[in-house]
């Protein structure tokens, strides 16, 4: 008689694929629409299909999987539908980096080309996710995986969009917005990385008009946005100001007529107190101009490069500007000083590019009506988070939510 030993040390690997494959070819996942039982289905959060399953995704999978087997065994007509997001500027920026590691890049290759390329990609990554979830042992029906661009799903996509707009919670509107001039396109909040880096502050002197040798002092961390200033704004309980609010500035080297204004915004205790306002080109300045109908004029193009409105630095990258400009500026007298600063810089997640706030035209969702609801869940309750701690950051970034790009 044949002795056969159990191996001291659980090795998946020996039966673990045979089982699943046997699960499978039987489709003891699979369901069709039972109406005389209870329905529980779910589609899976469907992961980015710009490279592999992380710990993240093992947890959250395996919660799905609990809950799907835990209904199953009770008699529900359970569905677990997988699939993956195509995340359309996220993948391209991974085959972007992939053609540069070859010394190439998407316009070299052109359209077709680069579209045979993500393609691929999307198979090859594709797989591998599906694999990873066979590995996890995830119950889910394979006779229903999907892609995000699959012709059902994109229909699925228009028509919420749709809806969306006619209920009123889609818009297009002019707003500001975080764009990524590497990616080329607006990137939500969320997708924004805010880093602290070390800068400078430059401390500019802009002259009032008709009282020759008096100044306004501002402070600023980006001197090459102030070809689109239109406004100097200081605190209204600001004594240092009382006397120049509602006088008109004569913008240095641009020579431009602005308006200096008061506004609750203003930080009395950051640099001199008086900041320059440029509309077009800063989330926070873009408020105070609604505020106080200030012209937006738009000096950096999507590219980085400045615009017609720069004058001589049009053409240049921003960062070349800025050098160039700081040296003009201290050439005519209008540089008084330059102090280090440190400050929170916003990056692209995807290509870690710096951001550049831009007005544009965009699409928004609008997040107050839907803010709402979430914020009364977990403060009446319904919804606890553990930690306790967490609760106020939820509660803080809903009640301070902008309009989502």
């Amino acid at each position: 008689m044949q002795e056969h030993s159990i191996p001291k040390v659980y090795d998946p690997q020996s039966f673990e694929k045979k089982w699943y494959k046997f699960w499978e070819e039987n489709k003891f996942f699979h369901a069709e629409v039972d109406k005389s039982k209870k329905p529980y289905s779910m589609v899976i959060p469907p992961p980015n299909v710009t490279g592999q399953l992380h710990m993240g995704h093992a947890l959250d999978n395996t919660l799905q999987d609990i809950l799907i087997r835990y209904h199953r065994m009770q008699g529900y007509n359970t569905v677990w539908v997988p699939g993956c997001d195509h995340a359309g500027i996220a993948t391209q920026a991974k085959v972007e980096g992939a053609l540069r590691k070859e010394g190439t890049n998407r316009y070299e290759l052109g359209r077709e080309k680069f579209l045979e390329r993500v393609w691929k990609w999307k198979e090859e990554y594709g797989s591998r996710i599906m694999f990873q979830l066979r590995s996890l042992g995830s119950s889910l029906d394979w006779d229903r995986e999907r892609f995000t661009m699959d012709e059902g799903c994109s229909r699925a996509v228009r028509e919420v969009f749709v809806s969306l707009y006619e209920q009123g919670l889609i818009y297009q509107g002019t707003r500001i917005t975080n764009w990524c001039p590497s990616c080329n396109t607006a990137i939500s909040d969320i997708e924004v990385e805010h880093e602290t880096e070390q800068g400078h502050l430059w401390h500019l002197r802009y002259a009032v008009e008709g009282e020759p040798g008096k100044y306004v002092e501002i402070a600023t961390t980006r001197p090459e946005t102030m070809f689109g200033d239109t406004g100097v704004a200081v605190h209204p309980d600001d004594e240092r100001y009382k006397d120049l609010v509602g006088k008109t500035l004569i913008l240095p080297i641009v020579n431009r007529r602005i308006p200096l204004f008061a506004d609750e915004y203003v930080d009395k205790e950051f640099g001199t107190g008086a900041v320059k306002v440029t509309p077009a080109h800063d989330p926070n300045d873009f408020e105070m101009g609604q505020r106080h109908h200030l012209e937006e004029i738009k000096v950096i193009g999507n590219t980085g490069k400045m615009l017609e409105g720069a004058g001589k630095y049009a053409g240049m990258d921003r960062y070349e500007c800025r050098k160039a400009l700081v040296k003009e500026l201290e050439e005519t007298g209008v540089l008084v000083s330059v102090e280090e600063h440190e400050h929170a810089v916003g990056h692209c997640s995807r290509c870690h590019s710096t951001i550049e706030p831009l007005v544009s035209k965009q699409w928004f969702v609008k997040m107050e009506s839907l803010a709402k609801p979430a914020i009364e869940a977990v403060k009446d309750g319904r919804i606890q988070f553990v930690p306790e701690r967490f609760t106020k950051i939820y509660i803080n970034w809903l009640e301070n939510i902008r309009d989502w790009c």
